[in-house]
C-alpha cells in the first residue's frame, strides 16, 4: 500500500520536529514548511494526500489559506491546529473549509488516528454528503442534522456517525466499528463502543418519535430509515 504523503505547515521549530517525527514513524511521507503563503506553491508542485495546518503562521493565516486552497479547486483533506478551541473558532475553521479541526494541546495518538481518518475521506472511502431518512451529516462543514434540527457532536460522536451513515443498513460489530472509528485493531476489551452509541442514539434519536440507531444483540448496530426497516 502506497504510504500517504502529509504536508505539515507549523512555524514553531520544536512542534513542527515533534510532528514530521511522529508521522514519520507511524509510515507517513512528511514534507514540513513554516509560512502559510507558501502552502499554495507546495501542492501545486506535490499531491498530498492530507495537510495538517497550524492557523498562526507568518506570511498568512490558516484560516485563509485554506480559502486559497479551495477557491483554486484543492480538494486535499486539512486539519486545522490551532491554541484558541473555542466552539466559535472551530466553526470558523470548519466554514473555511477544513474538514477537521485539533486545539492544542493534542495527543500524537489522536492526531495521528485524525490523520489517517482524513487520508481515507481524501481517497473516496467516505462521502461528503449523507443522509439516512430526516438525518444529514456534512462532512465539509461537520454539520448535523435532523429534521432541520441542529445536532451537536463530539469529533469522535461525529466520526461514528459517519461511519455508520456510510454503511447505512448494514449491521456493523462493535470490533468493526472499534478498527474504523477509533483505529484499533484489536478489542481493548471496554464498552467503549456501547458508551458511544448511548450517547449518539440520545443526539440523534432521543428527542424523535421515529427511531433510526438500532440495535442487534451480539451482533451490532446499524442505522435506517423506517421505510428501509428490517
Amino acid at each position: 500500500m502506497r504510504a500517504m504523503k502529509i504536508l505539515v505547515v507549523e512555524d514553531h521549530k520544536k512542534t513542527a520536529k515533534i510532528l514530521v517525527a511522529a508521522l514519520a514513524g507511524e509510515g507517513f511521507k512528511v514534507k514540513q514548511i513554516g509560512r502559510g503563503d507558501e502552502v499554495l506553491q507546495a501542492v501545486k508542485v506535490t499531491r498530498y494526500d492530507a495537510i495538517i495546518l497550524d492557523v498562526m503562521l507568518p506570511g498568512q493565516n490558516g484560516l485563509s489559506v485554506v480559502k486559497d486552497l479551495r477557491e483554486a479547486g484543492f480538494t486535499t483533506p486539512i486539519l486545522l491546529l490551532s491554541a484558541r478551541g473555542e466552539l466559535s473558532d472551530r466553526v470558523e475553521g470548519l466554514n473555511a473549509g477544513a474538514e477537521d479541526y485539533l486545539p492544542k494541546p493534542f495527543a500524537l495518538s489522536e492526531l495521528i488516528a485524525r490523520v489517517r481518518s482524513l487520508g481515507r475521506r481524501g481517497a473516496g472511502g467516505l462521502r461528503p454528503q449523507l443522509k439516512v431518512g430526516d438525518l444529514e451529516l456534512n462532512a465539509m462543514t461537520r454539520l448535523v442534522t435532523r429534521g432541520g434540527v441542529n445536532i451537536e457532536l463530539t469529533a469522535r460522536e461525529f466520526r461514528l456517525l459517519e461511519f455508520l451513515m456510510n454503511a447505512s443498513g448494514r449491521i456493523c460489530s462493535r470490533t468493526l466499528i472499534l478498527e474504523k472509528v477509533w483505529d484499533y485493531h484489536f478489542d481493548p476489551g471496554t464498552n467503549l463502543v456501547d458508551v458511544y452509541i448511548r450517547k449518539l442514539r440520545e443526539k440523534i434519536d432521543q428527542n424523535f418519535e421515529i427511531k433510526l440507531l438500532h440495535s442487534v444483540r451480539h451482533e451490532g448496530y446499524y442505522l435506517k430509515a423506517p421505510k428501509e426497516e428490517k
